[in-house]
């Protein structure tokens, strides 16, 4: 998927002016694009050194910090969005981090690989883990260390009494809400606490 057609998907989800805290920000090229075409502020939380001058260089406010550590630096409603992109599936405490997020959020932003994509199942049937473009790694070596669907997700929110504003796919940078959990290989959901 196109990065820069990624990062405009998402920044239309965001409120105009929203205070924003980016977990996994990486490079911080999404809060660049938010402050330059939202008029958002905020800071990223980053662990990767490499990706923490990257969001210097750009002018990103960021903070190097280890998220299997916990958000307790941050106040409780500090934040009117908490973007979870592509993180969740990397964390060891993917539940406390959920939960985390819409204690430190108003709104939470959370996209992840949908492992229920059609051609993962495919993979699967064929007896082999699924490498895709959004799933480039093999088994042995993928960064991810859970996998989950639009229904996993849906199951967790539910369990923990988190309220889904929203929730549909995304394919080639447009919004998939017909059968989204086969159609599109990412999920994305809109959470607040209930």
């Amino acid at each position: 998927m196109n990065k820069q057609a990624f990062i405009e998907c998402i920044a239309k989800l965001i409120p105009r002016g929203s205070r924003v805290l980016d977990l996994g920000c990486g490079d911080g090229a999404l809060l660049s694009y938010l402050q330059t075409h939202r008029d958002c502020t905020g800071y990223g939380v980053e662990i990767d050194d490499k990706n923490v001058l990257a969001c210097v260089q750009t002018d990103v406010q960021v903070i190097q910090l280890n998220l299997d550590e916990g958000l307790t630096m941050f106040a409780d409603q500090s934040f009117d969005v908490v973007l979870q992109i592509d993180t969740l599936q990397h964390l060891r405490n993917a539940e406390t981090m959920l939960l985390e997020t819409i204690r430190v959020g108003r709104l939470g932003i959370v996209t992840f690989p949908n492992f229920a994509h059609w051609p993962n199942r495919l993979s699967i049937l064929a007896g082999r883990m699924p490498v895709t473009k959004r799933l480039p790694y093999q088994w042995y070596d993928t960064p991810n260390i859970r996998v989950g669907t639009l229904s996993d997700f849906s199951g967790l929110a539910y369990k923990n009494d988190i309220k889904i504003l929203d929730s549909f796919g995304i394919k080639d940078a447009k919004q998939i809400r017909v059968f989204p959990n086969f159609r599109a290989p990412t999920a994305v959901f809109k959470i607040e606490k209930k």
